[in-house]
């Protein structure tokens, strides 16, 4: 079941309804009434459906660097859920949402508008202190660091409890959020 979530049900859609699909407009050209009733009948939904999956669909962040064996080992022993489920979330295809994190940005006050809200481009992750270190890669043209920075204290109260935030910026209109797995909360975990 692992594999699904990095499966697109649109593409899914899209394929095999295509296929049953020409099958029901070949049964129907050669006059083969039972699978033109299936080609119809289920290939043209099917089409439909993964054609409208494919309208809404948000694809899964890439990591930015590939994560190391021993931080998968720390990722497992010391990560919190929070840390694991944000993990989980943008790593997988998404219906119906116009960015990843777009309510949490939102509750936080980073997502004034749709138009002004930060865009994920990519998530690594790492160590710090001997802790697993979730990083989130965010473009933010309109959204200042400064204001990043007068949030930091929230968006730790957010993601929390058992995570220290910490706020970088690489360079211009990029900032990320450094989310470390504090030691009373991977006990727990």
């Amino acid at each position: 079941m692992k594999i699904l979530p990095r499966t697109s049900l649109g593409t899914l859609g899209l394929s095999v309804g295509g296929i049953l699909t020409v099958i029901g407009f070949f049964a129907y050209a050669t006059q083969n009434a039972t699978l033109n009733l299936a080609g119809f009948f289920y290939g043209i939904p099917l089409l439909l459906g993964g054609l409208a999956l494919k309208a809404s669909e948000l694809k899964p962040i890439p990591l930015s660097q590939p994560t190391p064996p021993d931080i998968l080992k720390l990722r497992e022993q010391t990560a919190t859920a929070t840390q694991k489920q944000i993990r989980e979330d943008v790593t997988r295809y998404r219906y119906g949402q116009e960015a990843h994190l777009d309510s949490s940005l939102a509750s936080l006050g980073l997502a004034p508008t749709d138009e002004e809200r930060p865009v994920l481009k990519a998530l690594r992750e790492t160590e710090k202190d001997g802790a697993y270190t979730l990083i989130l890669e965010f473009d933010s043209p309109l959204v200042s660091f400064e204001t990043w920075q007068e949030k930091r204290e929230k968006v730790e109260r957010f993601f929390g409890p058992g995570i220290r935030v910490e706020l970088r910026q690489p360079e211009d209109e990029k900032v990320e959020v450094v989310m470390i797995a504090t030691a009373e909360e991977a006990t727990k975990v």
